[in-house]
């Protein structure tokens, strides 16, 4: 587990890791092919062919900077997942205004290198303890600041940061410490990927009345009912070879677990765009072109991290004949 790159046949040994990943690069490739064709066919507009290879440009560089920190180590995806929480952090105190309470801004910092810590070293009692403690110590911190005005705000602004940010998508990370870890971490990168796309597809497809007008305008019921039976059916698909020989692969909780993706990803976009909608703006960031923020892209797995962790913890655990405290 000390490793700092994994040998190439460990990376590869799952099947689930080599289909995704050929399915995936594929899929850029192909997406290439059609904008290329469309594009000298002239049955697209300069604009939007601008608008289309612009989207795929973003997609082949998030691609890469998703997979590969999974296939190189449990310390590079820990270490990304880290990097990630920061960033999201920094676009949401951004647009917030929690970036001027600069105490408790430092204080959920301190608490998202904490809690991946704690996942770098999977030690499970510290990791599940850091999420009440450091809510306490956020609701502390200001105090001697003797200054009870917006108290109530700021301490909101900065527990919600740290449970999102910190100890929510820490989850993905702690996953790591399995010894396979590859297939199922990638399945559910795909899947919150894919998750997206089919909402956006069988609605624009199907139309049909809003699923919550004043929250997402462009979200229809029938696209989050496709992309729930959708997801599910992919996930559940996946996960079977990924499970097999375990207590989960069973068909009742791979559907469940399949669900819980779909759901979840599907409630944590909503939950940004209900960011988005009580403070005014229509993206978090502008650093992905045509995607927003990193926030923005990477909303769903806020959720789906901790959802699918502890669902599928409850059945066959994390990292349970791996070593604990490694380092500390």
């Amino acid at each position: 587990m000390n490793a700092l790159f994994d040998d190439w046949r460990v990376v590869f040994a799952h099947p689930v890791t080599i289909w995704i990943v050929a399915a995936v690069a594929t899929a850029l490739l192909f997406a290439a092919l059609i904008i290329a064709v469309l594009g000298v066919s002239g049955k697209l507009s300069a604009s939007l062919r601008r608008e289309l290879w612009l989207r795929l440009g973003s997609w082949a560089i998030l691609v890469p900077a998703m997979i590969l920190p999974v296939l190189a180590g449990r310390i590079w995806v820990i270490g990304i997942v880290t990097l990630l929480g920061i960033a999201c952090l920094r676009e949401y105190a951004r647009a917030t205004g929690f970036f001027r309470e600069r105490l408790i801004w430092l204080v959920v910092v301190v608490g998202i290198l904490a809690v991946n810590l704690a996942a770098l070293d999977h030690w499970y009692g510290f990791f599940v303890a850091l999420t009440p403690l450091g809510c306490g110590i956020i609701a502390i911190a200001s105090i001697p600041l003797d200054r009870p005005q917006g108290y109530i705000q700021r301490v909101a602004l900065g527990i919600f940061a740290f449970f999102l940010f910190g100890a929510a998508l820490a989850h993905l990370g702690y996953m790591a410490n399995d010894a396979n870890y590859r297939p199922l971490v990638l399945m559910l990168l795909f899947a919150v990927g894919l998750n997206d796309v089919f909402a956006f597809v069988v609605g624009k497809s199907l139309g049909g009345p809003k699923l919550l007008p004043r929250t997402s305008p462009n979200k229809t019921v029938s696209g989050a009912v496709g992309a729930l039976v959708l997801t599910t059916l992919l996930v559940s698909a996946l996960a079977h070879p990924i499970l097999r020989g375990t207590n989960a692969d069973r068909i009742p909780i791979l559907l469940g677990l399949g669900i819980i993706v779909s759901v979840a990803g599907q409630a944590g976009d909503l939950m940004l765009s209900s960011i988005k909608r009580d403070i005014g703006i229509k993206d978090m960031g502008v650093i992905i072109p045509g995607h927003g923020g990193i926030l923005d892209r990477f909303n769903s797995l806020l959720l789906v991290a901790p959802s699918a962790f502890h669902y599928l913890g409850y059945f066959v655990g994390f990292g349970l004949d791996q070593p604990t405290r490694i380092y500390f």
